[in-house]
């Protein structure tokens, strides 16, 4: 479920977030918990080749 909010996050995005952004987006605290967790979550959609790293921690959706 967590990665069907994230991927809601960059459909409805105008360009690049960050970990932090998509944080802000769901209403969590920016505790460096929910941000790192959430970075891992980013980082395993850039693996499967879902999102891009447009430069160090910039991601967008592919096209």
């Amino acid at each position: 479920m967590a990665y069907g909010r994230i991927l809601a996050a960059f459909h409805h995005a105008t360009g690049p977030l960050r970990a932090k952004d998509v944080c802000e987006a769901f209403g969590h605290e920016l505790l460096p918990k929910s941000v790192e967790g959430t970075r891992a979550k980013l980082k395993r959609l850039v693996e499967l080749g879902i999102l891009t790293e447009a430069d160090t921690g910039n991601l967008t959706r592919k096209q």
